[in-house]
């Protein structure tokens, strides 16, 4: 399957069995190519690559959002001064979310932008986050602070490599989808309540919905923002359990079901979770979560727009005094 996303960069993504094994077929060799991957990516994954591009450099990093820190950024971006890489060369992230953030925002910022290709290992990365444009390190615990909107070039998608994954941290990925459902596709929402789930159907859909919302509003000024559903209250959930106890779609999931106001929605979306043994609360202390939620990158001094569902499939977005946001806690 291939999905064309036609933004400032327009640009395709690949969604075939095997498609790591032929990376050579839509990656130009000729070009000097940086993987940037980390340590808990397969080992063998890596040396597929390898194989195909021989003279390439990798660059692995400590898996985790700690990768997403200035020190690793700095770190690979003296790679590839070192290396002398010039702006006709490649950036390859191999991995999850996190790297594609890392990698990106490497990409996007070496002498002013270097191609820029993701080939995502996660569910979490192949549902949501490869595509889209949104690149990002961390600092001082607040997710995603420094960052900028810089396309990929290319999006290589495997499902074979989600072989691989834990079931925590597959389902966990699965969130994003869930979200896409809730706020744009209701067909893909009712997917998860079947006993039966199609992950490459997943896939396709989840970056149906996102493609279309991105085309519309690339840099976040309207529609985009719908996106957001549940990342509002999430990204204050990681920061108070500092990146480390929660995972990140674990945390969207806490955070939608925060917002979530229809009780037969919440009851559900509860339902689905669940059943993928994700965490529905947590025991975050409620004045704390306020106080990261001012630190929102998506807070305007002393407001907010928060995303909320009312209808599966159709998402609104509301302005509201931060002060507000107590009565969801």
């Amino acid at each position: 399957m291939r999905i064309e996303v036609n933004c400032s960069r327009s640009y395709p993504i690949i969604i075939e069995k095997g498609c790591l094994q032929q990376a050579q077929k839509y990656i130009d060799g000729q070009r000097r190519i940086m993987i940037i991957t980390d340590d808990m990516v397969p080992a063998s994954y890596r040396q597929i690559l390898q194989e195909q591009f021989p003279h390439c450099d990798v660059k692995i990093v400590e898996h985790g959002e700690k990768a997403k820190s200035l020190a690793v950024y700095e770190d690979c971006l003296a790679a590839l001064l070192q290396l002398n890489y010039s702006r006709k060369d490649i950036v390859i992230a191999l991995g999850g979310g996190v790297v594609g953030d890392l990698a990106g925002f490497v990409a996007a910022t070496y002498k002013r932008g270097i191609t820029f290709i993701n080939i995502p290992t996660t569910t979490l990365s192949q549902i949501d986050s490869s595509i889209g444009g949104k690149v990002a390190i961390n600092m001082l615990d607040i997710k995603n602070c420094v960052g900028a909107f810089y396309q990929p070039s290319l999006v290589l998608i495997d499902p074979l490599v989600l072989q691989t994954l834990s079931k925590r941290h597959y389902h966990n990925g699965l969130v994003e989808a869930i979200k896409a459902g809730l706020i744009y596709d209701p067909a893909l929402f009712a997917m998860f309540e079947q006993d039966d789930l199609d992950i490459e159907k997943v896939i396709y859909r989840s970056l149906l919905v996102k493609k279309a919302v991105v085309e519309q509003d690339e840099r976040e000024n309207g529609i985009r923002k719908i996106l957001n559903f549940g990342h509002t209250f999430g990204h204050a959930y990681e920061s108070y359990y500092h990146l480390h106890d929660y995972y990140h779609g674990e945390c969207v999931a806490l955070g939608m079901m925060t917002v979530l106001q229809d009780l037969d929605i919440k009851k559900r979306l509860a339902a689905i979770l669940q059943k993928m043994d994700i965490p529905i609360m947590c025991d975050a202390d409620k004045e704390k979560i306020f106080a990261l939620l001012a630190t929102d990158k998506k807070a305007d001094h002393e407001m907010i727009d928060l995303i909320e569902v009312t209808k599966i499939g159709q998402a609104k977005i509301v302005n509201l005094p931060l002060a507000q946001l107590r009565a969801y806690l």
